[in-house]
């Protein structure tokens, strides 16, 4: 359909009681002078989530000079499907998704709406593939273990992306492609997860050790931010061919998409900022990014 055609119908649909009123999808549509910046976060461990620690400051601090977005879309490694799926209920769960952790990381709630309108409106910004409308999943913690420090007050919606475990990287670098637009709609984009991350090789007794990697780690660290200030995507997108240190960095994809979801929303001109840049544990890096 063509978004014209769309933005029509949905305002006669409003008139008659339809999903949202004509003045909120106008408000969702219109263009904006601002373009909001993307980032890919690395989100470490979940205890980030309620620590305040040198990671989660940063965060706190990277939207800190930002207006205050209309909706934070965000593309989590821990929300796996087959097919591409946007969250589109009014009220979110707080998924904790994971084990071992304490208490009071399992009682945190991040109380964040929704929108089936924003939901609705990002569905059509994408043609290259169908995007189901998903009611089940809601935040799990590669979303709201970032999101509640950088918007406390829970007040903004927040909308999770999936990403499709079936497909190749390209096929995610060219969805994200499509995003481009809600940039200039009010939209602040998140890739969450980590570029090196093999839980499998944890250094336990190097967890409280600032900065520790092993050498294929460190290796595979300096080559992704060297590609990424040198804008060199094909490269990104093609990391099974990048060596051996790499295919340690990335046991499986899951962790890794996400900077590329955040690749293809950049622009060539866009300034490339890193910031978290520290490797953890041996096998796990925090480098983050910020493209505009």
């Amino acid at each position: 359909m063509e978004r014209s055609t769309f933005v029509k119908s949905m305002l006669g649909f409003a008139a008659i009681g339809g999903l949202t009123s004509a003045y909120q999808l106008k408000n969702i549509l219109s263009e904006e002078d601002y373009e909001y910046p993307v980032l890919f976060v690395g989100h470490g461990s979940p205890m980030n989530g309620i620590e305040d620690n040198d990671f989660s400051k940063q965060w706190k601090k990277q939207v800190e000079h930002l207006p205050t977005p209309k909706m934070v879309l965000v593309v989590s490694a821990h929300w796996l499907t087959k097919g591409t799926y946007i969250t589109a209920m009014e009220h979110p769960q707080t998924i904790h998704d994971f084990g071992g952790f304490p208490d009071e990381l399992f009682a945190v709630q991040y109380p964040a709406p929704g929108s089936p309108e924003w939901a609705n409106s990002t569905k059509e910004v994408i043609t290259s593939t169908n995007v189901g409308l998903d009611h089940e999943w809601g935040l799990d913690h590669g979303t709201w273990t970032v999101v509640r420090h950088m918007y406390p007050e829970a007040n903004i919606p927040v909308l999770q992306l999936s990403i499709d475990f079936t497909k190749q990287a390209d096929y995610h670098y060219n969805l994200a492609k499509e995003l481009k637009a809600l940039r200039k709609k009010g939209v602040l984009i998140i890739g969450s997860g980590n570029m090196v991350h093999n839980l499998g090789r944890i250094a336990w007794d190097k967890l409280n050790e600032v900065n520790y990697g092993y050498d294929w780690a460190i290796e595979a660290h300096e080559l992704f931010k060297k590609l990424i200030n040198d804008r060199d995507h094909q490269a990104l997108i093609n990391y099974q061919k990048l060596g051996a240190s790499v295919q340690l960095a990335i046991p499986s994809a899951d962790h890794y998409f996400p900077l590329i979801y955040s690749l293809g929303l950049s622009n060539e001109k866009d300034p490339i900022g890193l910031f978290n840049d520290q490797l953890v544990a041996g096998s796990l890096n925090m480098t983050s990014v910020q493209f505009g």
